[in-house]
């Protein structure tokens, strides 16, 4: 198969879909794989490394895609690349669909073979290519909301571990899956006291069993939430529904109730985010402040560290995208039920549920093209 690695253009995306380690799994299988110029420097990786690797050097973002029978990307394509995807073409990146219509209906437009990373699910409900992911962007949410606790950015200005003869700051984070997990696992490390809500009492016990004194579970209903935002520094957002929008939990009215310089990073933003005054920031211009209170709503926090996140993200995606080289997508989906279920959009019908629920769009069974 022809596999094209784009270079990535959303605003501070530094991070590459395909290491030269992974190239040289694909060529080494007779595959051809191009990848656009420079798409391997913002993480690291030189051109001269993907040639070593057996991959050829496209010298743009058009030619990547004219060649490519299979594209595979970090981020959803944006506006320009709109026009550059073309009927049957395969495309295997994150799309979070639910949370952009003009991107759906691009992609419906273009009869083009979408399969999202953040759908892929395995038997037990886990979701393989969006967990590395997640695993980098909850820890970046503590990391990023103690930054803007600070005072010179209009946080409260409380150092979230605190010193001898002084509380630390509380952390209260909403959903308690891999995104939560992590970012309990840093707060707890920094020595802050973090409270995690979640509407599984089941993983609530796990998570009480596994995390140090200072976490504590409790059920996320409205009550708690309001209850709780009342007095807690760093508020973050991890709440996940696979392949559709995310819930509100925070509304606008609710901020009248948080201190001022509360700090809000809401990592379902580009799901829709679960606080209602989210809205997708950039790495250039990250937070904005409403009522006194200071979001955090970068869009694609993991592409703040590319490295860490490429070979992450890598390590996930290889052996699907082996698997959808060496068999073909449809094959590879009959053959796997994970795989087939990040199906989200063929030839321009909708095939996934939630993206049909969110833009009341007619649902198509995936089967007829299986």
């Amino acid at each position: 198969m022809i596999i094209g690695v784009p270079k990535e253009i959303k605003s501070n995306e530094n991070r590459v879909a395909l290491t030269p380690a992974g190239a040289l799994e694909l060529t080494n299988r007779g595959h051809e794989v191009f990848i656009q110029t420079k798409a391997g420097e913002g993480s690291g990786f030189s051109d001269a490394e993907y040639k070593e690797a057996g991959a050829r050097i496209t010298r743009n973002i058009e030619s990547t895609y004219k060649k490519a029978e299979m594209i595979i990307k970090v981020k959803e394509p944006i506006a320009p690349e709109y026009d550059l995807i073309r009927k049957d073409q395969l495309v295997f990146t994150y799309f979070h669909f639910a949370s952009y219509k003009p991107l759906t209906k691009a992609m419906i437009k273009s009869k083009t073979v979408c399969l999202a990373y953040e759908t892929v699910e395995l038997p037990n409900r886990s979701l393989p290519l969006l967990i590395p992911m997640s695993e980098v962007a909850g820890r970046m949410a503590i990391q990023e909301g103690a930054k803007y606790l600070e005072k010179p950015v209009k946080g409260r200005g409380v150092l979230l571990g605190g010193v001898p003869g002084v509380p630390p700051g509380k952390v209260l984070i909403l959903g308690g899956g891999v995104v939560g997990t992590q970012a309990a696992k840093m707060a707890a490390g920094l020595g802050a006291q973090v409270t995690i809500l979640d509407i599984s009492l089941e993983r609530l016990r796990y998570l009480a069993d596994v995390m140090p004194a200072n976490v504590t579970t409790l059920f996320s209903n409205e009550y708690n939430i309001r209850r709780l935002i009342q007095n807690h520094d760093l508020i973050v957002g991890a709440v996940l529904i696979p392949g559709a929008k995310a819930p509100n939990l925070i509304t606008k009215k609710m901020l009248k109730q948080m201190r001022p310089g509360t700090v809000l990073v809401d990592v379902a933003v580009d799901q829709g985010g679960c606080i209602e005054t989210c809205k997708p920031t950039t790495h250039d211009n990250p937070t904005f402040i409403i009522d006194d209170v200071v979001h955090y709503c970068v869009a694609n926090m993991p592409g703040a560290v590319p490295y860490t996140s490429t070979i992450a993200l890598t390590n996930a995606t290889l052996p699907y995208a082996i698997n959808l080289a060496e068999n073909g997508w449809k094959k590879a989906c009959q053959d796997d039920e994970a795989l087939r279920k990040g199906l989200n959009i063929i030839n321009g019908d909708v095939v996934y549920k939630g993206v049909a629920d969110a833009f009341k769009l007619k649902l198509v069974d995936v089967e007829k093209y299986l």
